[in-house]
């Protein structure tokens, strides 16, 4: 990765797990990461995704990069996963929590099913990863740092987002208490709470909502984050050199959150028309979606 702000080799002799590290904000910074150096490990739901992303990695940084296959929603598979990790090298260091799912929709419409397609990822399987990790760590003695990406919702609230607000907000409250209670063990945990950033994901998502009237670039500086700012906060929070930051959110986010609460309000005029066609392109995508998974 490109435009990083860190001498090369900052991360030399690291070994970090990120969730989610097939694609979008998880592949950006899986690549930051092994670019500076770092040993990295790419979970995700679709085999082939993450190992031909750990693969370009390892091609491109000369760093050590694997894929494994994990639905994170299930414990049994994050625990195998966490093993394969450790079995490979010894303990990591990091995790990296940017498993998610979101779509946008009217709370009155949401299904139980479709309300815990997005809490099963992005709440459960953050703790279920975090837990794991952790109670390696605390066994073994060793030090480590917890890094979620999360949304600005975690502190005005994310209106038609709801499911994502909530397991959101769940994480963020999560790392403050266990930055409290594993401080002791030489643990740290913080989160990052992105803007709007150039991925293929959020372009596919976000579309449909610009003819309702939401704008990507309606934050302070007028226009969207590069990801490489993003990984630049991800590797401050991971790497060498702050060890006494613990418990942090930061926002990544242009200001949006400030100037404008940074979520989809101004989808409140929309009809039900309207409603409806974002329903069926948010479908069409998760069903494309689906069809490309192995897990």
């Amino acid at each position: 990765m490109r435009d990083l702000m860190f001498r090369p080799d900052l991360m030399k002799g690291m070994r970090i797990l990120v969730a989610g590290g097939g694609t979008g904000i998880g592949e950006a910074m899986a690549d930051a990461y092994a670019t500076l150096g770092a040993s990295v490990y790419l979970a995700g739901r679709r085999a082939e995704v993450v190992e031909r992303t750990a693969a370009r990695l390892e091609a491109e940084t000369g760093s050590y990069a694997r894929g494994f296959a994990c639905d994170v929603r299930d414990p049994d598979q994050v625990r195998s996963l966490v093993e394969r990790c450790w079995q490979d090298g010894g303990p990591i260091h990091g995790l990296m929590n940017s498993a998610a799912g979101n779509f946008i929709s009217r709370t009155e419409d949401l299904s139980p099913n479709a309300f815990n397609a997005i809490t099963d990822i992005a709440f459960r399987g953050a703790f279920y990863l975090t837990q794991e990790c952790g109670k390696r760590w605390i066994a073994e003695g060793v030090r480590g740092t917890v890094v979620s990406v999360l949304a600005s919702w975690i502190w005005n609230g994310g209106p038609f987002a709801v499911p994502a607000a909530m397991a959101k907000g769940g994480i963020e409250i999560m790392s403050k208490s266990l930055a409290s209670e594993w401080g002791k063990h030489g643990i740290r945990l913080h989160t990052i709470a992105p803007g709007i950033f150039k991925t293929e994901g959020s372009q596919t998502r976000l579309d449909p909502l610009v003819k309702h009237g939401w704008n990507p670039c309606g934050n302070p500086l007028g226009r969207l984050g590069e990801l490489s700012e993003l990984a630049n906060a991800g590797v401050f929070l991971m790497a060498p050199g702050c060890e006494f930051m613990n418990g942090q959110a930061i926002a990544v986010d242009g200001g949006a959150w400030l100037a404008n609460g940074g979520n989809f309000m101004a989808l409140s005029d929309v009809d039900d028309e309207g409603w409806k066609g974002i329903k069926d392109y948010a479908r069409g995508a998760t069903d494309a979606q689906k069809s490309e998974r192995s897990v």
